[in-house]
C-alpha cells in the first residue's frame, strides 16, 4: 500500500473525532453508490501505483445499504439476518480503513470526484449505524416508515408523556448541573431499556414495536440532549 502523506493523514484523524460531534436525529434512504474497492496495482508503469484502479469496479453490484459497507463488523447485514446491536469500535476501524481507500488522494484526478462523493456516503452509513436511534430510524426506513421524517409520530401512552413533562420541569428548575445527575443515570437507563427492546423486536421483525420504541427512544435521546446542553435560567425545548 503507497505511504499516505501528512495531509491524508491529518484528514483522517479529522474524520475519526467527527462521530462525536451532535448528528441530526433525522435520516433518509439515498440511493447507493457503488464502493471503490482496492485493486491491484499497475505493475508495467510503477508510478501509477498510488492510483487504485476502478476497471474491476465498474461492473460490480452497489451497496443496497449502510450494512453494506462494512461487510468485516456487519457480516451477516441488517436485522432480522444480523443482530441491531453493533460493536461499534469494530465498526469505526472498518470506517476508518474505508476511508483511508476512498480518500481522494488515493485515487487518479479523474476519478477524484468520484472518491469524495464514496466518502461522503461511507461517512453517512458510519455515523447512521453507530447511533442507535439513526440506526433503527434507518431499518424501519428499510421497511417504509419513515418515523425519522414524521413529526407527528408520538407515543399514545400518557405515562410516557407525563415523565417527559416532569423531566422538562425538572430540567428548568435545575440550579447546577449536580442537580441534574441522577436524573442523568436515569435517563441513561431508560435509552439503554430502549436499545434492548429494540434488540428483541428487530429480531423478530416486529416493525410496529419497533416503530414505537423508536419514538419512545427519541423522547429519551431529546432529553439526553437538553440534559447535557443545559444551561443556567435557559429555557428547555424537547423535541416530541
Amino acid at each position: 500500500m503507497p505511504s499516505i502523506s501528512p495531509a491524508t493523514l491529518s484528514w483522517l484523524r479529522s474524520v475519526a473525532t467527527s462521530e462525536a460531534a451532535q448528528t441530526p436525529l433525522r435520516t433518509r434512504q439515498r440511493a447507493a453508490t457503488c464502493l471503490a474497492s482496492s485493486s491491484r496495482y499497475a505493475t508495467s508503469h510503477p508510478s501509477s501505483r498510488r492510483h487504485q484502479s476502478t476497471s474491476s469496479n465498474q461492473h460490480a453490484s452497489p451497496p443496497q445499504t449502510h450494512y453494506e459497507f462494512f461487510p468485516k463488523s456487519l457480516p451477516s447485514g441488517p436485522p432480522p439476518t444480523g443482530r441491531f446491536a453493533i460493536d461499534v469500535p469494530s465498526l469505526r476501524k472498518e470506517f476508518l480503513q474505508l476511508q483511508a481507500k476512498a480518500h481522494p488522494d488515493m485515487h487518479s484526478q479523474a476519478d477524484k470526484r468520484k472518491a469524495e462523493a464514496m466518502s461522503a456516503r461511507i461517512n453517512e452509513a458510519f455515523k447512521t449505524l453507530q447511533n442507535p436511534l439513526l440506526r433503527a430510524q434507518y431499518l424501519l426506513s428499510l421497511r417504509g416508515i419513515e418515523v425519522a421524517e414524521d413529526e407527528t409520530a408520538k407515543v399514545d401512552d400518557p405515562e410516557l408523556l407525563m415523565e417527559v413533562l416532569e423531566a422538562q420541569e425538572q430540567i428548568e428548575d435545575a440550579g447546577s448541573e449536580e442537580d441534574l445527575m441522577e436524573m442523568k443515570t436515569l435517563n441513561d437507563e431508560r435509552i439503554e431499556d430502549s436499545v434492548r427492546v429494540l434488540e428483541d423486536a428487530f429480531a423478530k421483525d416486529n416493525v410496529e414495536l419497533a416503530k414505537s420504541e423508536a419514538v419512545r427512544l427519541r423522547y429519551w435521546v431529546n432529553i439526553k440532549e437538553s440534559l447535557d446542553g443545559w444551561e443556567k435560567f435557559e429555557p428547555v425545548v424537547l423535541k416530541h
